[in-house]
């Protein structure tokens, strides 16, 4: 392979693998090699690092040309040190029987930690709703306790960023409204089960929102409705929860009369109770797996019963 054509490939898996403000930020720092096995991961990451295809792709990049670009770490005050962003860096180089990876050091307070880890990772292609609401929560309570005491129940004026409030600042920071890091913080609001729906698409972001609102308990209630229903609630629908829920007055029976309301240009379903079915598949099943199997199921009992016809 000629020289030029190998160094636009590294030059490739550099962009793909990390940031434009690592790379400008490695130019000025000094790097040192670090045994894996001393680095930990941040506390409470909220970002998923996932053993996927993508993993393993990266892991023979690394085997083949090792890791291009250093990671970002801070020393802790008992020893080691502390991943601040390359979290999937690492994880590749594990798979790939590396002993140790080049590593940029630090020194940073919890809240300048808690910000830079959340910048380089909100920066990759795909991020799923409960990372962005998990990562926007801890950025923003990071930046309040930098401002100062909040006014109650208002985001945090920074007097020294021209008066903007703490969500603005994010808002700048991220390419999202102030009003949407707003919605995506409410998701930290959700029971885990719900908030997997919200990643995999099963309920959008608007009506999540609204469903945050509820109490863990009424939550819990509406996921087994949901189950039962085979259907999640619309914007409309959710916002009648939200409003039962307010008045006290949101009952099991409630929620499966608004679930069972027809939502406009509503396609027509055939439903099945899920205490009839549930004990064919893992109780971890999602909604979207068994209409998967249930439909599989059916065209195969289709294609036997024409072989017996033949």
């Amino acid at each position: 392979m000629a020289k030029n054509s190998v160094s636009g490939l590294l030059s490739s898996v550099d962009d793909m693998f990390t940031t434009q403000a690592e790379r400008d930020e490695q130019k000025l720092a000094t790097v040192r090699n670090i045994p894996l096995k001393e680095i930990s991961d941040f506390l409470n990451h909220p970002f998923k690092v996932k053993n996927d295809e993508k993993m393993h792709e990266m892991a023979e990049s690394i085997a083949r040309y090792g890791v291009i670009n250093p990671v970002l770490v801070r020393e802790k005050p008992g020893g080691g040190y502390e991943m601040i962003s390359g979290h999937r860096r690492k994880m590749a180089s594990e798979l790939a029987g590396l002993s140790e990876i080049p590593c940029i050091i630090k020194d940073m307070t919890d809240d300048e930690a808690i910000v830079a880890m959340v910048d380089a990772n909100l920066q990759r292609e795909s991020v799923l709703p409960s990372e962005k609401a998990f990562a926007y929560k801890m950025k923003y309570d990071a930046v309040r306790r930098q401002a100062g005491r909040p006014s109650k129940n208002s985001a945090t004026v920074l007097h020294n960023f021209d008066g903007k409030t703490s969500r603005e600042l994010l808002a700048e920071k991220s390419g999202e409204s102030h009003e949407q890091i707003r919605k995506y913080i409410r998701l930290t609001e959700l029971i885990p089960q719900i908030l997997d729906m919200v990643d995999e698409g099963q309920i959008a972001l608007r009506p999540a929102v609204e469903l945050s609102y509820l109490t863990e308990k009424d939550q819990e209630v509406l996921l087994d409705v949901m189950e039962c229903e085979l259907a999640t609630p619309s914007q409309k629908q959710a916002a009648k929860l939200r409003e039962f829920s307010k008045d006290g007055t949101l009952t099991r029976e409630v929620m499966e009369t608004v679930i069972r309301e027809e939502k406009p240009n509503q396609k027509q379903f055939a439903k099945v109770p899920m205490q009839r079915i549930k004990k064919y598949f893992a109780p971890n099943a999602t909604m979207q797996q068994i209409e998967d199997t249930l439909v599989h199921a059916l065209d195969y009992y289709r294609r036997r019963n024409r072989d017996r016809e033949r």
